[in-house]
């Protein structure tokens, strides 16, 4: 029944029609407009999910829509170098300079794209059946051997290394996000979001999986708390803060101990991120949070009922 379980929920996020029963947060001094030209606000926060939808925001309250040009599902977002990139399905990679006016660009893949990142100077989206791509400047994109057939979910770099986590606890690192090697996770369950900070990278995944390494080849697992599937975790004000299914947010200051919040939804949370002292997370039904250090979280208007994926902070 668990691989059963494990099954359906890949499908749900290979792009299948999604459909979900939406539950209240509180939602206070929020306003959401729609609109497709450049505003004087600065655009700080990006946020994209289903069926093309882009989101930005100064502050992560006040949220406007914008054109993509694709109806496309996209499924993560970075920025770098100047420029907003964002990826998807069947391929789609999208760049922005400044996260309203969105150009298309040529993957080269028709494989869904997933997750990804900017890091030495370069950006890397992974996705379907082990699709690896760098780019220096998110327009010209060069595909990569992962030595896998395996999907892959998140990818991150630090310490001078790219660690990229996938289905049955692939996990492949890369000093240049050419030459990829797998590592033993010790997991067989999906790792889906990974990032690095204080010294640390942590990769979390399904059924609750929490990994911690100190360099992206020996992994230990920690004890999380909770058996829900664990998606996006970032790292700011001395703590880890990783979210998932049924609005599931935890806290650690280490990446060892970790401590349950209240979310205020029972929405799956994906996307994750943190600027401007503000930690935001999206996820079912366009659903908003923030909070200001990761315990505290306040629901806020998206404006819109798609499915929000992937979120970045451009400074």
């Amino acid at each position: 029944m668990k691989h059963l379980f494990i099954i359906v929920s890949i499908l749900l996020f290979s792009f299948i029609s999604i459909s979900c029963t939406s539950s209240s947060t509180t939602s206070t001094d929020n306003t959401t407009t729609t609109d497709n030209t450049t505003t004087t606000s600065t655009v700080l926060f990006v946020t994209v999910g289903d069926s093309g939808t882009i989101l930005t925001s100064p502050d992560g309250t006040t949220w406007t829509g914008r054109t993509s040009g694709t109806s496309k599902y996209l499924r993560g977002v970075t920025y770098g170098n100047s420029t907003f990139v964002t990826v998807g399905q069947s391929g789609t990679i999208l760049t922005s300079p400044d996260g309203t006016t969105w150009t298309g660009r040529t993957s080269g893949t028709t494989n869904s794209l997933i997750g990804v990142t900017y890091g030495n100077g370069l950006f890397i989206t992974v996705g379907d059946s082990g699709t690896i791509l760098t780019s220096p400047d998110g327009t010209t994109w060069t595909s990569r051997s992962s030595g896998t057939s395996n999907t892959l979910y998140g990818v991150t770099y630090g310490n001078g290394t790219f660690v990229t986590g996938g289905y049955s606890g692939t996990i492949l690192t890369s000093p240049d996000g050419t030459t990829w090697t797998g590592r033993t996770s010790g997991t067989s369950e999906v790792l889906y979001g990974v990032t690095y900070a204080n010294s640390t990278f942590v990769t979390v995944g399904f059924s609750g999986t929490i990994l911690t390494s100190p360099d992206g080849t020996t992994w230990t697992g920690r004890t999380s708390g909770t058996s829900n599937f664990l998606y996006g975790v970032t790292y700011a004000n001395s703590t880890f803060v990783t979210v998932g299914q049924s609005g599931t947010i935890l806290t650690s200051p280490d990446g060892t101990t970790w401590t349950g919040r209240t979310s205020g939804t029972s929405n799956s949370l994906y996307g994750f991120t943190y600027g401007n002292g503000t930690f935001v997370t999206g996820g079912y039904s366009g659903t908003i949070l923030t909070s200001p250090d990761g315990t505290t979280w306040t629901g806020r208007t998206s404006g819109t009922s798609k499915v929000l994926y992937g979120v970045t902070y451009s400074q």
